[in-house]
């Protein structure tokens, strides 16, 4: 029976784990694309400490780019 409930429960947290997963990485960086980036006058720049594109300045400043 604990094995069961036990099992249940394992279960129950993964099952919770794989949908808030995708929605916290959504939610946790806007992205913009390099367009929008620029027309806001600032620069895409690739930043190799974080190995991945970034805005660069303008009103969308430190902003990862799709």
């Amino acid at each position: 029976m604990r094995t069961r409930l036990l099992g249940f429960a394992t279960a129950a947290i993964v099952a919770a784990l794989g949908i808030v997963g995708p929605v916290a990485q959504t939610t946790a960086a806007p992205r913009v694309d390099g367009d929008t980036c620029v027309q806001s006058g600032g620069a895409v720049q690739y930043d190799s400490v974080a190995g991945q594109w970034k805005c660069i300045g303008g009103s969308h400043a430190d902003e990862p780019i799709n």
